[in-house]
Parts: C-alpha cells; structure tokens; sequence
C-alpha cells in the first residue's frame, strides 16, 4: 500500500525541508494599488451574489483604481490653475464637473463644500450696442492735430 503513495500525506508534498516561499498578494500580482483581497472580502460580506468569482474582485479593483486616478489628475490640474498645492473638495467638483464623461456618471452627486461651476446666463450680460463702436475711432480725431 504505501508503495503506490497512498502513504504519502503532507504539506504539498514538502517533505519538512525547503525554504518558504514569500507570500505575494494579489494586488501585487495584477499590477494594482487597491486592495484585491479586501474588496473580494466587502463583495462577499456585500451579499450581492451567493458566489464571487476570483476575477472579480481584480477587475472591480482596477476599474476603481482607474477612476480614482482619472479624478486626481484632473483635480490636481484645477489646483495647479487655481495655484493651490493641495487638492481640496472645490478642486475635485471643478474636476468632475468639466469633464462629459465624469459629469455623466456622477450626475446626482453633491460634494459637500464644492460649491458650484461659475455660470452667468447670457441673457443677464449688458447688452453690447453698434452705435457706440463707430463714435470711438472719431473722438480721437477731434483733437487737435499734430503738426508734421
């Protein structure tokens, strides 16, 4: 019996020797910042499926991690124009708020002390009238003229 292996119960088959192997994590080997196990952990304890899938958990890491990152550069680029060095929530609705596609996808979103986008309807602007800008050219020439 024991010559077929049947004998042969252990850890892998590692006979007691060898060095272990460092663990490496799933985040590291996805290439990803966000955390694979953990957010595996929340869709589990989520309930919004009896069973979750391995892949799951990388692919919903990486679409996060994707918009995290498309968020902050863009916030970063608003407080660089409002020459600021820290990212604050004004920053971010600017952020949001300019580009169509963030826009779209966080239409019914409120950031608390975002304010809003500066807008001023047209039809509240003064009026700009033709008369005015032919009359200008000719105030200068009333004055006396130069003598060559």
């Amino acid at each position: 019996m024991e010559a077929t292996g049947k004998g042969r119960k252990g850890a892998g088959g590692r006979r007691g020797g060898g060095p272990k192997k460092k663990p490496v994590s799933r985040s590291v080997k996805a290439g990803l910042q966000f955390p694979v196990g953990r957010i595996g952990r929340y869709l589990k304890q989520g309930r919004y499926a009896q069973r979750v899938g391995t892949g799951a958990p990388v692919y919903l890491a990486a679409v996060l991690e994707y918009l995290a990152a498309e968020v902050l550069e863009l916030a970063g680029n608003a407080a660089r124009d409002n020459k600021k060095n820290r990212i604050i929530p004004r920053h971010v609705l600017l952020a949001i708020r300019n580009d169509e596609e963030l826009g779209k996808l966080l239409a019914g979103v409120t950031i608390a002390h975002g304010g809003v986008l500066p807008n001023i309807n047209p039809v509240l602007l003064p009026k700009k009238t033709a008369n005015k800008e032919p009359k200008s050219p000719a105030k200068p020439a009333s004055k006396s003229p130069k003598k060559a």
